[in-house]
């Protein structure tokens, strides 16, 4: 997904991620937060989950699920970028 794709989801759904808040995810994240990056409630989310069709890989730890951020951006279409090399 290109930035103006996210920027025009952001203004379309409330409390919508934009592209700077999605890149400044940690490793992973919770239902709640993949949701919210998908434009989805937390209960469509966990239904999604429950019926093996949510689109991203998930990590279930006990009774904690958490998604995995490469695999979020992945889904969006989101790219990081590119990190200088330096030594």
């Amino acid at each position: 997904m290109t930035e103006q794709g996210l920027e025009e989801n952001a203004s379309a759904q409330p409390g919508a991620m934009g592209l700077e808040e999605l890149l400044a995810l940690p490793a992973t994240v919770n239902v709640v937060t993949a949701a919210r990056a998908l434009g989805i409630g937390p209960s469509k989310a966990y239904a999604l989950i429950r019926s093996g069709e949510f689109p991203v890989k998930t990590l279930p730890l006990g009774n904690t699920v958490r998604v995995p951020t490469v695999a979020l951006w992945r889904v969006l279409g989101v790219e990081r970028p590119s990190m200088p090399h330096t030594r």
